[in-house]
């Protein structure tokens, strides 16, 4: 195998994303041959060099996995957490290697999240210029009039900035509040419970229900399922731009009944994904899968 900058080769054995391994290198975590290296320009061959992170050995990975899970909330997406809350690697003892996952959804926000052990497919999903679209159901108080809407899709300043545009229809309503559907291809913390804080409406719940060409469909909290080998390399190909942008390969959800919900019209009520069950305004978080 020829020779690969290090956070690359780290990436694509499931260490770390690219950026995670840049800061390992800088911290003086990884040895090549023995020695020390924290040049983010250094290059080595994982088949004749001696790699090791935080003194261990690199492995070489074994079959590579995609992992689609419906992740509830009052889980956080990492692989541990210094505050002892659960984690989505809680969820998935049962999968047969290693996996890490791609991205977050903040801790009250549940739906669908990937894992895998493929950096260069982690690596991928993550770059902000694919600018892979992710959808949302969105419980919020209320209903917003034309201009929140407007807001919403022009870009909402928050305190880090002006969000890009969002793409935000009203899909339904439950009692006096709104159900929308919003797409957003940033991945900022909080980012669509903060943008609706900003234009006055709470989230009361909020699902997110597809990345790209994938949906939840039929996962319930909790549980997870393995992509197909087609399905991940559908999912790449639409993130490079290489397939067709509406993922005929991997079918929409297919919309769920909401209690107490009611669609805003037909054509709208076909084209929404998955729906959360909105809770009672007490109680902010969705239900724990199993």
């Amino acid at each position: 195998m020829a020779k690969d900058r290090l956070q690359k080769i780290l990436s694509a054995h499931g260490v770390a994303s690219r950026r995670k391994a840049e800061l390992m290198l800088l911290a003086g975590r990884i040895k090549v041959n023995g020695a020390v290296v924290t040049e983010l320009g250094t290059k080595a061959d994982p088949d004749k060099d001696h790699i090791e992170v935080d003194g261990r050995p690199l492995t070489h990975i074994g079959e590579r996995l995609y992992v689609a899970l419906h992740k509830p909330a009052g889980y956080v997406t990492t692989v541990s957490d210094p505050q002892g809350r659960p984690t989505v690697m809680d969820l998935v003892t049962g999968v047969k290697e290693r996996v890490y996952p791609v991205g977050r959804l903040d801790f009250l926000t549940s739906g669908l999240i990937l894992l895998t052990n493929d950096g260069d497919f982690a690596h991928t999903m993550m770059h902000p210029r694919h600018e892979i679209p992710k959808y949302y159901l969105c419980h919020v108080s209320g209903t917003p009039g034309p201009q929140a809407l407007r807001t919403l899709s022009s870009g909402v300043t928050l305190e880090d900035g002006l969000t890009a545009p969002a793409r935000v229809r009203t899909v339904g309503q439950v009692g006096g509040d709104a159900l929308l559907e919003i797409v957003i291809h940033e991945g900022r913390n909080r980012q669509v419970r903060r943008m609706m804080e900003a234009v006055g409406h709470e989230v009361r719940n909020l699902v997110r229900t597809r990345i790209g060409n994938l949906a939840l469909g039929g996962l319930t909290p909790g549980q997870w399922r393995y992509l197909r080998q087609e399905e991940a390399d559908a999912l790449r190909r639409w993130a490079t731009g290489g397939g067709p942008r509406g993922g005929a390969a991997v079918p929409r959800a297919v919309p769920r009944a909401v209690p107490g919900a009611t669609a805003r019209s037909g054509r709208a009520s076909r084209a929404a994904p998955a729906s959360p069950r909105p809770r009672r305004r007490s109680s902010p978080l969705m239900g724990r899968g199993k």
